[in-house]
């Protein structure tokens, strides 16, 4: 699968972004968004002329994102093929619901004595709700993803906020080889509110447990969803 023409103009847009300070880690926040966006899909080919030509970057430069990018598990570099958009495992998607809940459930449990500063949460909550009623389920999606990182904000640790973008970005990879976008999101949108006022009310162990039961529900209906789309031999080789 190859970037096309149109797409590449897009992504040419994205030079605005570089400004005068071109570096490997701008080229791989643009490349890292465009990935959680479904920009280039699971198993998609990156074409180092394609995309160097409308980053206007080196070859050097891409090189050092793509690395970046394969460090985080986004991208895999298949010997004397190229790189590629990282198609998961059923193993991928349940160790990264393993490590969701081992974070988000530790941070609620950690959030000391309410109330909680919840604006980025309820801010989630009614982007996911709004995009919604608008039937844009991809919206849904990414509001989704912003609830949980704004969860995980709660703790205050940019070392927890970076390890989280990480887990989110390659759970987004999972999400793009789901062709029903609103099956798959629409039914949390009212677990998310009932977290949001169960943390409201200051009911922190609630919440946790709420939690819990929301990621282990999550993970059984995406990995029964997942296997049947993504066979093991056809997962990209890590």
């Amino acid at each position: 699968m190859e970037t096309t023409g149109s797409e590449l103009g897009e992504l040419a847009d994205d030079r605005r972004l570089l400004g005068r300070t071109s570096t490997a880690e701008r080229v791989a926040d643009i490349l890292r968004t465009r990935i959680a966006e479904g920009f280039f899909p699971p198993g998609a080919r990156l074409s180092e002329d394609s995309i160097g030509g409308a980053l206007g970057v080196s070859r050097n430069t891409l090189r050092e994102a793509f690395r970046l990018l394969t460090h985080e598990r986004l991208l895999v570099h298949q010997l004397n093929r190229g790189v590629f958009v990282r198609v998961l495992t059923v193993e991928d998607v349940e160790d990264i619901y393993r490590t969701r809940r081992l974070v988000e459930c530790a941070v609620v449990r950690g959030l000391g004595e309410p109330p909680f500063v919840l604006d980025g949460l309820r801010a989630a909550v009614v982007g996911g709700e709004q995009a919604a009623r608008e039937k844009h389920w991809k919206g849904v999606s990414t509001a989704n993803i912003h609830f949980h990182r704004e969860l995980v904000a709660l703790a205050r640790s940019a070392r927890t906020d970076e390890l989280m973008r990480g887990v989110l970005a390659e759970l987004r990879l999972a999400f793009h080889v789901v062709d029903d976008p609103r099956g798959l999101h629409e039914p949390y949108l009212v677990r998310n509110r009932e977290i949001l006022e169960v943390l409201k009310a200051g009911r922190r162990d609630d919440a946790e447990q709420l939690l819990a039961d929301y990621l282990d529900g999550s993970r059984t209906r995406l990995v029964q969803i997942y296997a049947g789309l993504v066979p093991e031999g056809d997962a990209a080789e890590r």
